[in-house]
């Protein structure tokens, strides 16, 4: 599904504040694949990420999509078959727009005319029938600002328009950090519905290493710009967060320090 070889990347090279982001790295996600990806500030995780949606260029290495390499492909083009929610709710709806306008915007991605055509009746309908499965009353608020919505009730339009149109890879960036722990879990049922329902491939960064061993397939940890841990199930069942922890004392010679790694784990 998606191959990342030899991608390093560097911001700001040759002057003083040069920061190696990535380092030489090597990824392949097979189809449906569920990987959590953690490590502390700084360890390249959303630069990881904004390779991938094409946001960011590498330095070198290459990125395929479904064996065709995409390293050069802008992130619009990518955006019909990456859909991302990011860590802020507000990142990726339009305030000032109604529900439904925001819903037409992601249905018209890459369409001529297609968002006057979603806004008609037929397509209202189908945005209706469609947000009634998140069961948060938003199929009743078809024509209110999303400015009115809570912040859970817009990572969830969020994530329901990150994945209109069919995408095969969804990448999410630490999308339930700003929610609080009730909220946060239901984005996450949200999320593993239609993850499932659309036999989705993900990408999932997060700093709770809870989340990280629960969620998914696959867990990889990043530390300085290089993976340096690949965990697979059945192997990953076994793991605690104490023993993740041990192991990267164990091969990076240092325990891990960051704050917010530490108390998400607690």
């Amino acid at each position: 599904m998606l191959s990342l070889k030899q991608i390093h990347k560097t911001y700001y090279p040759g002057q003083p504040n040069q920061q190696t982001a990535l380092i030489d790295i090597n990824l392949h996600l097979e189809k449906k694949d569920f990987i959590t990806v953690i490590g502390s500030n700084g360890a390249g995780k959303s630069t990881l990420l904004n390779i991938v949606a094409g946001d960011v260029q590498p330095d070198g290495g290459a990125v395929y999509f479904r064996d065709r390499e995409i390293s050069s492909l802008p992130a619009e083009r990518r955006a019909d078959f990456i859909g991302r929610v990011f860590q802020d709710p507000l990142a990726g709806t339009a305030a000032d727009m109604t529900i439904a306008e925001n819903l037409a915007l992601a249905q018209a991605r890459g369409r001529r005319r297609g968002f006057r055509l979603a806004l008609r009746a037929a397509g209202r309908q189908e945005f209706s029938r469609a947000l009634k499965n998140l069961d948060l009353g938003l199929e009743k608020r078809l024509d209110e600002p999303v400015g009115l919505l809570s912040g859970g009730q817009r990572q969830a339009l969020t994530l329901f328009m990150a994945v209109m149109g069919s995408p095969q890879l969804l990448l999410l960036d630490e999308y339930i950090a700003a929610l609080d722990p009730r909220t946060a879990e239901q984005i996450i049922a949200i999320s593993s519905s239609i993850i499932r329902e659309k036999e989705l491939t993900v990408l999932l960064v997060t700093h709770d290493l809870q989340q990280a061993l629960r969620a998914g397939n696959r867990t990889i940890m990043m530390d300085r710009g290089e993976i340096i841990l690949d965990v697979q199930k059945p192997q990953r069942d076994q793991l605690t967060v104490a023993g993740l922890l041990d192991k990267f004392a164990r091969v990076r010679g240092r325990e891990l320090t960051e704050d917010r790694l530490l108390l998400q784990a607690r």
